[in-house]
């Protein structure tokens, strides 16, 4: 078998990856020694019903700052995950679709990145990219959701809210983390004070995080939904390819456990993705998948802080990363990370484009 050629790392892991791929790679050990974690129940479908009456089906954008809780409240209405989360701001870049089909309503929820102030430090084009994917989101939906943190008020919600007046849609002001707030009264004057800013459909205090509210906010969008035919299958729960959360997850797991600065300095393209089906040549098993996955980074300097001492840190990377796979894909993952110095990517349009962020 020829040894495929591989992403520099470095040259000792490189020699090592190399070494091994001489000798072949045999995937019953690796998952011996790496055993999944997938549920049984995850490839458990719903059985379709048949639906009689008329049908319910709108796109429902969610828009707020960085870091304000967007995509985990998608994650909490869908039940399952499918946009990535991380304390760090600006972690969604794409906007992601989540669909969600309950007996003759169909919500299609819209998670964008979050919006903020352009500055000196902030103006690439990969800023400039996450804020026209959100304000276009805005003027493209059936309703909108503004979510706001109960106990912070920025510019950047100001920015928002200047934004708003614009729109014809119908406009649900979300407040949430309002777990945190222990005494309920004190929401009133925020409320109050919004209320005489900008008429909003609803506002509804709710904790994404706590699932508290949610059934209530739901409620409220079922209500405004447009009558008409959904748009997507009824056991279509998003838009994106399994390639893409893929690519999406393994940056999740680098956010979370790389330091500040990194992190906004890599993205991440999957080189394959191999079924038994699309690459039958490959012989593999029915319920194994083959990821081959590049993290780019943009300087030489980043690349041993990402790999860690005898690739320790790309290790642990990978192995949360495949965790998370299995589960969200229903098969068993074979995955292998590699690093690459990609040098000014998140400020160059063709590069973006290249990459994915088009």
């Amino acid at each position: 078998m020829d040894t495929p050629e591989l992403p520099e790392l470095n040259k000792e892991i490189n020699k090592e990856i190399n070494s091994e791929l001489e000798k072949g790679i045999d995937i019953d050990q690796f998952f011996a020694e790496n055993p999944s974690t997938l549920h049984k129940d995850s490839q458990e479908l719903t059985q379709t019903q048949k639906i009689t009456g008329p049908t319910y089906c709108g796109t429902i954008g969610i828009i707020g700052r960085p870091n304000v809780g967007k995509s985990t409240l998608l994650n909490k209405i869908l039940g399952r995950k499918i946009s990535i989360t991380c304390r760090k701001p600006q972690t969604t870049r794409h906007h992601i679709l989540g669909i969600k089909t309950k007996d003759n309503i169909q919500a299609i929820y819209v998670d964008t990145p979050g919006l903020h102030q352009e500055s000196a430090n902030s103006g690439k084009a990969i800023n400039k990219y996450m804020n026209r994917t959100a304000r276009s989101i805005m003027f493209d939906v059936d309703i909108l959701i503004f979510l706001i943190d109960s106990d912070k008020w920025t510019s950047e919600e100001d920015l928002i809210l200047s934004q708003l007046s614009q729109l014809t849609c119908p406009v649900i002001l979300a407040i949430n983390k309002a777990d945190l707030i222990k005494n309920k009264p004190e929401l009133l004057p925020l409320i109050q004070n919004l209320s005489q800013r900008f008429k909003f459909t609803e506002i509804i205090p709710i904790s994404a995080k706590h699932n508290q509210h949610l059934d209530h906010l739901e409620k409220i969008i079922q209500k405004l939904l447009p009558e008409q035919a959904f748009i997507y299958p009824e056991d279509q729960m998003t838009d994106k390819s399994h390639k893409f959360l893929a690519a999406e997850i393994i940056r999740e797991k680098l956010m979370r456990t790389l330091g500040d600065e990194i992190p906004y300095d890599l993205t991440v393209e999957i080189e394959h993705f191999k079924t038994k089906e699309t690459h039958p040549e490959a012989n593999l098993k029915p319920n194994l998948i083959d990821i081959a996955a590049i993290i780019y980074v943009e300087r030489e300097t980043q690349k041993p802080i990402l790999i860690g001492a005898q690739g320790g840190k790309l290790k642990e990377i990978g192995t949360q990363a495949r965790i998370d796979l299995e589960n969200l894909l229903g098969k068993k993952i074979f995955l292998r990370l590699w690093v690459k110095v990609k040098s000014g990517w998140s400020d160059d349009e063709k590069s973006l484009q290249s990459l994915g962020y088009d």
